[in-house]
């Protein structure tokens, strides 16, 4: 719009671009759509403050401030991981039909919501943003082979809460389950 200031309109193009790719990004690392709406916001809300600063490089800002607020909520919240467990959605017999898709992303996502922060947060950037070691490793502010630990464990742990490794272990055996 004419008149706006330069963040203003460097902001509107970059949440043109990327604004839904980063929602999808926030709500993985929330855990929901609200929670993910809010901590998008909050991460826009720091880039538009800090614009003079980091206007350079706005995107790489808006992801790691989104990675430091969910950090700091899942701290905060740290008593309610005991209660997530309570949470967790059974296996149901069932035909697979055209839900079958929003069901894995929802048991990815409860799934996801079990790890501990730095797990999730080296999955997420890995393997749902696509980023490199390094730019994961800058993104949280660590070093390349942290970014390698945590995304190794935390595939662990997701083969192992999902039943992979269960199953697969089985097959080698070739024991029943």
């Amino acid at each position: 719009m004419p008149g706006e200031p330069p963040a203003v309109a460097e902001l509107e193009s970059l949440l043109a671009e990327r604004g839904e790719w980063l929602l999808r990004t926030a709500i993985l690392l929330a855990g929901s759509q609200e929670a993910g709406e809010d901590l998008l916001q909050a991460a826009l809300e720091r880039v538009f403050r800090n614009w003079r600063r980091i206007h350079s490089d706005a995107e790489g800002y808006l992801r790691r401030t989104m990675v430091h607020l969910a950090s700091d909520r899942w701290r905060r919240h740290g008593s309610w991981r005991g209660r997530l467990r309570l949470l967790r959605a059974t296996a149901l017999d069932y035909l697979p039909d055209a839900t079958v898709h929003v069901d894995h992303r929802d048991q990815l996502v409860r799934l996801l919501l079990q790890l501990p922060s730095r797990q999730r947060t080296a999955i997420v950037l890995r393997y749902w943003e696509d980023l490199s070691e390094a730019e994961t490793a800058e993104v949280m502010g660590c070093s390349v082979g942290t970014v390698k630990s945590a995304a190794s464990r935390g595939m662990q742990r997701l083969r192992e809460l999902s039943g992979i490794d269960s199953a697969s272990q089985n097959a080698r055996t070739g024991r029943q389950p």
